[in-house]
């Protein structure tokens, strides 16, 4: 049974889905009790590291989460908890919570590197209460107003390229 007043909720990730406005991937957590779901918008790439732990896809080489799990296990590192701890201008925030003989360490990381390195070493994910409150208020219209802004800019930076432009790399 989880307290309702804590300010940390326990969450585990029960997902990855596309918005099917933005074609961007999702991932979703869930608290333990599947009472409460925060869903969270990251990029194909981080999308595709969570989904190979997800599925269990053995990798003839070690991608950049499963190295940093590598080496924090070489240097006796252990990975306490990972906590989602802010939201603010629709962008999450989270942290990882290292401990090695009686140190804490407290690293600033994007929610999605969080959650992939909870995942290949079996470690806590947390949310702040705070988090999902706010979370329940996004303005997703902001967001893609700007994503639809940013994609216009870029097609038009595209667009007008010459081939000289792509110097050596011409094809």
């Amino acid at each position: 049974m989880s307290d309702e007043n804590a300010p940390l909720i326990r969450m585990k990730v029960t997902g990855l889905t596309i918005d099917p406005f933005t074609n961007m991937p999702i991932i979703i957590l869930k608290d333990f009790e599947e009472k409460m779901a925060l869903p969270i918008w990251i990029g194909l790439i981080e999308a595709s590291a969570i989904a190979t732990e997800l599925e269990k896809i053995q990798l003839a080489r070690p991608m950049t989460h499963d190295l940093l799990r590598n080496i924090l296990r070489e240097l006796e590192v252990e990975v306490a908890k990972v906590e989602v701890n802010d939201l603010a201008d629709n962008t999450f925030y989270a942290k990882v919570f290292l401990k090695r003989d009686d140190e804490e360490i407290v690293m600033d990381a994007r929610p999605s590197d969080a959650i992939a390195i909870a995942l290949r070493t079996g470690s806590p994910i947390f949310v702040d209460r705070r988090v999902m409150e706010k979370s329940r208020r996004i303005d997703l219209s902001k967001t893609l107003d700007e994503d639809k802004a940013k994609q216009q800019k870029w097609t038009e930076i595209l667009e007008n390229l010459s081939p000289e432009d792509f110097g050596k790399y011409k094809m």
